[in-house]
């Protein structure tokens, strides 16, 4: 479906894809940012009163400068999103399914697939990098707060080491997975909905399988990806 609707850019439902971006993207920003502030604070604040035994603190900004843009950000935003959207496109194709809209698409000669699915994998394709974007950028504001407070050093102190510990690798290796991630979710949502049949108990088991599974191959991929970049020395 999807490569048939590149082929005909007409076949692609704007309204459609920007509602689901509304949705997954926009609606997710707040939850998203009080997570990523509160691990970031978290980070920081274990992380210095571990490394104080060896008066190593100032290592707690390089811990959060590789942690939070290479694993952390992304990671927990995708489980935040997993839970959140994943849940929403199970929940809501699955209802549709049950009520018989799916079958009356079909009747009118419209495809699900085009309709339903494809919108909601383009979307969390977008907003998923982006939210982890804003995970990392909070996360860092975070662990900033922290990090200066407990190790009592000044803000600009703070950004030039900062500045010195965070590459664009580690930035990098972050926003790869972010797509792969995306798509999982989706992907996995969308085939739990479609999967539905009977009535409001079906949706709810499928609803939770889909957090579930989302979950387990999100983190299932990232130690792909973390077992991949190390044997690349990235």
């Amino acid at each position: 479906t999807g490569l048939r609707a590149m082929g005909r850019p007409r076949r692609f439902r704007l309204v459609s894809l920007t509602n689901q971006i509304e949705q997954t993207g926009l609606n997710a920003l707040p939850i998203v940012g009080l997570m990523a502030f509160l691990i970031g604070v978290v980070l920081a604040y274990q992380g210095a009163i571990q490394l104080r035994k060896f008066g190593a603190e100032i290592y707690t900004i390089d811990m959060l400068a590789i942690t939070v843009p290479r694993e952390i950000g992304v990671l927990l935003t995708a489980i935040m999103v997993a839970g959140r959207s994943g849940s929403a496109f199970t929940a809501q194709i699955g209802t549709m399914k049950v009520n018989e809209e799916i079958a009356a698409m079909q009747a009118l000669g419209l495809d699900p697939m085009e309709i339903l699915v494809l919108p909601r994998i383009n979307a969390l394709m977008i907003t998923l990098p982006i939210l982890a974007l804003f995970s990392v950028f909070v996360g860092m504001v975070g662990g900033a707060a922290m990090a200066i407070v407990s190790l009592d050093m000044a803000a600009v102190q703070f950004l030039i080491r900062l500045q010195e510990a965070m590459t664009m690798k580690h930035f990098m290796v972050g926003m790869v997975k972010a797509p792969v991630f995306a798509y999982l979710i989706a992907l996995v949502g969308c085939y739990q909905g479609l999967r539905v049949s009977g009535g409001a108990e079906s949706v709810g088991r499928l609803t939770t399988r889909a957090v579930v599974l989302s979950i387990f191959l999100v983190i299932i991929a990232d130690a792909v990806f973390s077992i991949m970049f190390a044997s690349m020395g990235i």
